[in-house]
């Protein structure tokens, strides 16, 4: 199910952005803050729960996950890719899925499942930057990757504007994304984690 199978398709489509970014003097450290900026947004967005603001925060959940592309473009093109930026973008990935995560809670009222959402969203990233570490290559595979979870964000988002009530057993579709995560997020460490340790 990962959306990481397509970066090649999506390098491609980058190309306009990319440049543009590349003429107006943008660096890949400052695209990289740009999309935490953007991720605040859509937490902001996602706490206030109205529809709107739903919407709102679904299109800034789709750029972020765009910047989150074109930084690593854009340090290609200008050929300044370094261990640091890399560091930096890691970080302010974490940074941005908790943000955005705990706006959905916050926005709900549940924080028990966005905790249970994050740690299992934060077990994901932290073993695939693991098994880097150890030498095996980063990791996306698994059943939910980054690219993956922001689309679905996005999607879950644009449908709480429309659908309010509850769903199943008394939770909205937010909810259920949330539980999702929590549940798939573990699962998902837990392959990469197995996988990692059949290499070793």
């Amino acid at each position: 199910m990962t959306l990481d199978r397509l970066r090649p398709v999506a390098d491609r489509l980058l190309t306009p952005f990319v440049t543009g970014a590349d003429k107006i003097g943008l660096t890949p450290n400052s695209v990289s803050v740009i999309s935490l900026g953007v991720a605040v947004a859509a937490a902001v967005a996602f706490v206030i729960a109205d529809p709107l603001f739903y919407v709102a925060g679904a299109v800034f959940v789709f750029a972020n996950g765009w910047l989150d592309l074109i930084d690593g473009a854009l340090a290609r093109r200008q050929e300044t890719a370094s261990a640091g930026g890399d560091l930096l973008d890691h970080v302010i990935d974490r940074y941005a899925d908790l943000t955005i995560i705990g706006g959905l809670a916050a926005g709900v009222g549940n924080f028990a499942l966005g905790f249970l959402a994050v740690t299992g969203v934060l077990m994901t990233s932290y073993l695939g930057t693991q098994i880097q570490a150890v030498g095996l290559g980063r990791a996306y595979g698994g059943l939910v990757g980054r690219a993956d979870r922001l689309a679905l964000i996005g999607l879950t988002a644009v449908a709480a504007a429309v659908v309010s009530d509850p769903i199943v057993a008394g939770y909205g579709v937010v909810a259920l994304l949330l539980a999702f995560f929590a549940i798939i997020g573990h699962i998902t460490a837990a392959q990469r984690f197995w996988g990692a340790w059949n290499d070793l």
